[in-house]
């Protein structure tokens, strides 16, 4: 009994000790370690890079991270995904630091509206900002320049200068983008009047002059050098005055996964492009052959994916109702052989739809002329199979219908004055023939009237 005792007490102690391990404990006691989450922008910004840190975002909220830090070398991108980014920083219930690093980095175009935005705006040393100028109009947004025309500061002068807007389209867009810019600008008390040169002039700034004019916080080298001139500055987050606390963080990285890559990858215009060739000629290639499943397959996916990206990037629909149009001539090539005209017809709508289907000034979501070259003669290889198989058909014999039966051997049955019955392929058929014949005979079909057909005898190695 005293042994009894024991045990359940033991048992009781043990189950005690097992809930307090796995029930949550007091926020004082259970706080999570005190992480810098970093996140990495290098490259143009699209609709992948801005799934990816608007995500990123929201896990260092969700972890209440003191600080959430986007290292930035961008040429500039789109401007929905600059706003979507955007709006996650002015929404977010923490601290955003904008770091445009390594060294000979830059913060360009749509860049520089993401670094003003930030509640704490850093630089490395020999990093630039600004060339703001919208350049372009596309069908889903305003992709902002930042190419290789683009010139450094001390190369700049009024005669550099971009001209002025030539149409009321060009002025509306830039209006609306200085509008936006001073308004970022204001809210973190930056100069609102450099950050409107930048868009209407392409000014661009060092990172030194940067900082002496109110457009970056501070020159750092490092991301642990950024926690130390950040630890204690008073930031405004959302309505509230909040007092950055980084002292002794922890850098946690926190680079792009699976789902920001693919998003990276399949919404390039020429892997959607690419995507949706496949899909069209997997499609094609399950309908010639039923059952294939494999071609069909690949097909879907593909097609639905290429279709995806073309969904979400700027687009000209004009260039994306030239790309079907070709598709659908190129497909109608395999149903409906045409000598070759629907197949060529659509290689060429292809080719020109995809020249315009997006703006190629956009950095880094322009068409590549070579793709859409080997797209075109990958299209117009598939056209000329077709075309020669269709001409081998024509020399083949035929094996089916009516037709086949022209040359066939039959049996004679019976004949009476030029009239009887032969037997072929287990059918007996009515029959006529200029030539005298008898029961048993061979015999070759010349031609078929209806249901009789008109035979001749079978010609022998004599004659």
């Amino acid at each position: 009994m005293p042994l009894r005792v024991e045990t359940s007490a033991l048992v009781s102690i043990a189950v005690a000790l097992l809930l307090v391990w796995l029930l949550p404990l007091p926020r004082s006691v259970a706080q999570a370690p005190n992480r810098a989450v970093v996140l990495e922008l290098d490259g143009p910004i699209g609709p992948g890079m801005a799934d990816y840190l608007v995500r990123g975002i929201e896990a260092a909220a969700a972890r209440s991270a003191p600080l959430a830090i986007i290292e930035m070398d961008t040429p500039g991108g789109l401007d929905s995904s600059m706003r979507e980014i955007i709006q996650a920083i002015l929404a977010s219930p923490v601290p955003v630091a904008t770091y445009v690093s390594p060294s000979g980095a830059r913060a360009a175009s749509a860049g520089a509206y993401i670094l003003i935005a930030s509640h704490v705006a850093a630089m490395a040393p020999a990093t630039n900002v600004g060339a703001a100028t919208p350049v372009a109009i596309g069908g889903g947004g305003l992709p902002f320049g930042g190419g290789d025309d683009e010139k450094p500061e001390e190369e700049s002068g009024a005669e550099d200068k971009p001209a002025a807007p030539r149409t009321p389209m060009q002025a509306k867009a830039v209006n609306d983008a200085v509008a936006y810019i001073r308004s970022l600008a204001d809210l973190r008390g930056r100069d609102a009047d450099w950050a409107e040169s930048a868009v209407r002039e392409a000014a661009s700034l060092s990172a030194r002059a940067a900082v002496e004019a109110n457009v970056a916080d501070f020159v750092v080298g490092g991301i642990e050098a950024l926690l130390a001139a950040a630890d204690g500055m008073t930031v405004t987050v959302g309505e509230a005055t909040m007092t950055i606390a980084t002292r002794g963080a922890e850098i946690e990285r926190a680079p792009p996964g699976w789902r920001a890559r693919l998003l990276a990858v399949i919404t390039n215009p020429n892997v959607a492009l690419i995507l949706m060739m496949i899909g069209i000629y997997g499609i094609i290639f399950e309908l010639i052959n039923p059952g294939s499943i494999f071609p069909g397959t690949i097909g879907a996916i593909s097609l639905l994916l290429g279709l995806y990206a073309l969904a979400i990037l700027p687009i000209d629909y004009a260039g994306l109702a030239l790309i079907l149009l070709g598709l659908a001539l190129m497909t109608a090539e395999a149903f409906a052989p045409s000598f070759g005209i629907l197949g060529i017809g659509g290689a060429a709508a292809f080719a020109i739809g995809a020249a315009v289907l997006v703006d190629t000034e956009m950095p880094g979501f322009g068409v590549s002329y070579p793709v859409i070259a080997a797209l075109v003669i990958v299209s117009l290889g598939f056209s000329l199979i077709v075309l020669r198989a269709l001409f081998r058909s024509r020399r083949f014999r035929v094996v089916s219908g009516r037709e086949e039966m022209l040359g066939m051997r039959a049996k004679v049955q019976d004949w009476t004055d030029g009239r009887g019955h032969v037997f072929l392929r287990g059918e007996r058929w009515r029959a006529v023939s200029s030539t005298p014949l008898v029961p048993g005979q061979t015999v070759r079909i010349r031609r078929i009237d209806g249901l009789t057909l008109e035979v001749e005898p079978e010609k022998t190695a004599e004659e």
